[in-house]
C-alpha cells in the first residue's frame, strides 16, 4: 500500500456488492497553496482523486458523501438499466493517477444525469474536473468552468443548495470568480455584488475579504475591454 493511503470498504447501494477503495489518511493531506477559486495544490497524495467512489461490479460512481444513501427501486433499476450494460468491470480501488480520477469523476457525472441528481451536486463534480484540467494545464479546464457556471446557476435559482447559508456564500462567490476566469466580466461583477449584499457574508471573513479583492479584479478587467473595443 502506498504511503498515506489506506483501504474503506464499502457495499454498494445498487447492486449490493461489496468492494474496497482507497482513501487518503488526514494525517497525510497537506495543502500548499489554493487558487482564488479553491483549488487546491497538495505536497504528496491529492485526496480529490478518491472523492468519488466507483462500484467495479455494476459501474455506479458518486462522490463519497452521498454514495452510500440507500436508492429508491427506481434510481437502482435506472443504473442497472443503463449504465450497468455498457459498464466493463474494473476497479478503481488502487492509487489512482489523475487520469484515473477524471475517469471516476466523469462516470460520477453519467450516473449523476442518468438520476436527475441536483445541479449543485453536479457543480461539484465539473469544478473538481475544471481544477483536474489545470493540473494537467489542457484546455478542456475551459469548458468544466463553463459547465460548473452553468450548473450552479441552476442550483442558485433552482435549490436551497442543502438548506446551508453558508454553503450558498461560497456558490455565490465562486460564481463571481469562475466568470471572472471565463473572461464574463460583467457577469463576474453581478456575481460578487450578490456575494457582498448576502446577509450571511459577515459570518465568512475570508470569502468577503477575497470577493472584494477579485471584484476588483474583475471591475479592471471589464474596463480594459471595454477599452479594447473602443
Amino acid at each position: 500500500m502506498s504511503d498515506g493511503l489506506y483501504e474503506k470498504n464499502i457495499i454498494c447501494p445498487i447492486c449490493n456488492n461489496k468492494f474496497t477503495t482507497k482513501k487518503v489518511k488526514t494525517s497525510a493531506i497537506r495543502v500548499s497553496k489554493r487558487d482564488t477559486d479553491f483549488c487546491p495544490y497538495y505536497e504528496g497524495e491529492n485526496p480529490l482523486f478518491y472523492g468519488v467512489f466507483v462500484c467495479e461490479h455494476c459501474g455506479y460512481a458518486a462522490l463519497e458523501g452521498g454514495f452510500s444513501i440507500t436508492k429508491p427501486e427506481e434510481n437502482k433499476e435506472k443504473i442497472l438499466n443503463t449504465i450497468s450494460p455498457k459498464w466493463n468491470p474494473r476497479s478503481y480501488g488502487g492509487r489512482r493517477d489523475i487520469d484515473e480520477a477524471i475517469e471516476a469523476y466523469k462516470l460520477a457525472l453519467l450516473c449523476c444525469d442518468v438520476l436527475n441528481e441536483k445541479s449543485s451536486i453536479q457543480g461539484k463534480l465539473c469544478l473538481r474536473l475544471a481544477w483536474f484540467y489545470r493540473y494537467k494545464n489542457e484546455k478542456e479546464e475551459k469548458k468544466f468552468i463553463d459547465f460548473t457556471i452553468n450548473f450552479f446557476e441552476k442550483a442558485y435559482t433552482g435549490e436551497r443548495i442543502s438548506g446551508n447559508e453558508d454553503e450558498e456564500v461560497i456558490v455565490l462567490y465562486l460564481l463571481g470568480e469562475l466568470n471572472r476566469r471565463a473572461e464574463k466580466f460583467s457577469k463576474s461583477i453581478i456575481w460578487f455584488d450578490k456575494t457582498l449584499s448576502n446577509p450571511q457574508i459577515k459570518r465568512k471573513r475570508h470569502i468577503e475579504l477575497k470577493a472584494r479583492d477579485q471584484w476588483s479584479l474583475a471591475r479592471e478587467e471589464y474596463k480594459k475591454r471595454k477599452a479594447e473595443v473602443v
